[in-house]
């Protein structure tokens, strides 16, 4: 199970948090998700920790706490549901249309 990070700085970096985290275990890997247009961090990672102990003593210890300037927000990850993912864009609406136009008229 992996740790959700929230509200991090725009300027952490992972080796950032391996530091912070590994006061509380074996850090096994850290993913920092970038923004796809500006290749910016996007404010949240998910860290992994070496045991189910390790891990609550970060939560407990990291939840609220105030990292970079920010009060970071520390928890169990949530795994990915499939609802999330898809199961068609349209849905059973019925309807298809678009939302949006692309100037042809």
């Amino acid at each position: 199970m992996s740790i959700y990070v929230g509200n991090l700085s725009y300027q952490v970096e992972q080796d950032d948090l391996k530091r912070v985290f590994a006061e509380y275990g074996t850090v096994k890997s850290v993913q920092l998700p970038l923004d796809r247009e500006t290749g910016r961090v996007r404010g949240f990672a998910f860290v992994e920790m070496g045991s189910d102990a390790e891990e609550a003593a970060a939560i407990e210890a990291l939840d609220s706490a105030e990292w970079m300037g920010r009060n970071l927000k520390v928890n169990k990850a949530k795994p990915k549901s499939d609802a999330s993912s898809g199961g068609g864009r349209w849905g059973n609406s019925g309807g298809g249309g678009g939302g949006y136009s692309r100037g042809r008229y």
